[in-house]
């Protein structure tokens, strides 16, 4: 029962068998805690426990024809959760070419300036974030001299949990500062996002357990391919030949690094195989959030009110499953006993929610193309940097991938950007008439 918490069993034990028996079991139940699977499958449970509740109340309220017949205070709430509040109408921040065209006939310094500072806020933000993220699942704290092991620290989910609720608190105040368009959206929709995001997340720190960091960038610039197939599956998209021949580039450069590329760090094949299995979680995971995400921006909503409704499920998902398992408590615990990693945490929350402002500061200013060769160099100076900081060793076949993958990535905004611009005098002529 994920109630209770995992380690009351062995006191249970206790009250029946002799204490050597109670010991083994104790010991048996923390070995399980260090197996990947048995995590994630923990981490499932508790979140079922939300999940199954809110599903049967909300196909309550749907069956009972709670929108014609409801009323009192919580209807309101219940309408807004359940219901919404408006037809799909297309997302009211999306950048038009007209809004663009706009932008340019404004001062080219100020433009400059802007672009500048977003790229800084972006780099800043995600480097600091792949350098501490690293940091903090593969080196240990406490240790006073080198011959002293120190303590590391292993749940992953807290991590996800810290960033996600000052996320939150950043989308909230931007909400209330800033004004934004009446929201449309069933909130219980943001709840599919949510799980697979927050299941993403968990599987990018889990998988630094396994392999090194560049091979988790280079992975994650591969998850073009599944994005492609989640979006024929998820929203009945179709595709350009380009975008299938730079996939297969993605596949080749990252297939040669991997083949080829070993450190010292990770030599064992079923720990290696073990990170590979959690990277391909998160690159499913991942893609069913960028694509659903898609199906939700069809509703009146700016990108801040759909980074409060993710975050708002990605909270409450979190928090219940570490209550659950206590390991809320104990992951706090590890925070007063070591100082620094409690300030690794936050600076790692602090990064990840205003590196989010950058995003959609970025794409509403300049597009999407200018965002993605941004965050492509951030992909390659953060291997670079990974490099250069752990130590990780890269073979010269295992650096002509990276750079194979990089060039895709590159001809993939190249590709876009002309087939837009070979469309915008039509859109033009539109938008006049």
């Amino acid at each position: 029962m994920p109630s209770y918490h995992w380690r009351v069993w062995p006191a249970l034990v206790f009250l029946w068998f002799p204490s050597t028996v109670a010991a083994d079991a104790s010991s048996l139940l923390d070995g399980w805690q260090d197996v990947w699977l048995f995590r994630f499958l923990l981490n499932i449970l508790g979140y079922s426990t939300i999940i199954v509740p809110g599903y049967l109340l909300i196909n309550y309220f749907k069956r009972s024809n709670y929108l014609e017949t409801g009323s009192g205070l919580c209807f309101p709430v219940i309408k807004s959760c359940v219901f919404g509040t408006e037809d799909k109408t297309g997302a009211v921040d999306d950048v038009s070419a007209s809004s663009r065209i706009e932008g340019d006939s404004g001062s080219s310094v100020k433009q400059a300036l802007k672009l500048i500072l977003c790229a800084a806020g972006l780099q800043a933000s995600y480097l600091t974030w792949g350098v501490l993220q690293e940091r903090v699942m593969t080196r240990s704290y406490g240790a006073t001299s080198p011959e002293q092991e120190g303590e590391r620290f292993k749940d992953s989910q807290f991590l996800v949990f810290m960033n996600r609720i000052l996320a939150l608190t950043v989308a909230g105040l931007w909400c209330l500062l800033f004004k934004q368009p009446r929201h449309g959206a069933p909130m219980y929709k943001y709840s599919f996002a949510s799980l697979s995001n927050i299941m993403s997340s968990w599987c990018q720190y889990e998988a630094l357990k396994f392999i090194s960091f560049p091979t988790q960038v280079l992975a994650k610039a591969s998850k073009v391919i599944p994005v492609m197939l989640m979006g024929k599956i998820v929203s009945h998209k179709s595709y350009e030949y380009w975008e299938y021949f730079t996939a297969v580039l993605i596949s080749f450069g990252v297939g040669m690094f991997l083949l080829t590329s070993t450190t010292s760090k990770h030599p064992s094949t079923v720990t290696t195989f073990s990170g590979i299995i959690i990277l391909f979680g998160y690159i499913v995971f991942d893609s069913f959030t960028s694509n659903w995400q898609d199906n939700l921006f069809k509703y009146k909503m700016s990108s801040v009110q759909m980074m409060f409704g993710v975050n708002l499920f990605s909270c409450l998902f979190t928090v219940g499953s570490l209550l659950e398992q206590g390991a809320f408590f104990d992951s706090l615990s590890f925070m007063t006993r070591h100082s620094e990693f409690a300030l690794h945490a936050v600076l790692l929350s602090v990064c990840s929610a205003f590196g989010q402002l950058f995003i959609f500061y970025t794409i509403n200013q300049f597009g999407a193309a200018i965002f993605t060769i941004i965050m492509t160099l951030r992909q390659a100076i953060a291997i670079l940097l990974s490099c250069f900081l752990y130590g990780h060793a890269v073979t010269l076949m295992g650096g002509f991938g990276i750079f194979v993958v990089f060039l895709a990535l590159f001809l993939r905004v190249y590709a876009r950007t002309r087939m837009k611009s070979s469309r915008r005098p039509t859109l033009l002529v539109t938008q006049k008439v």
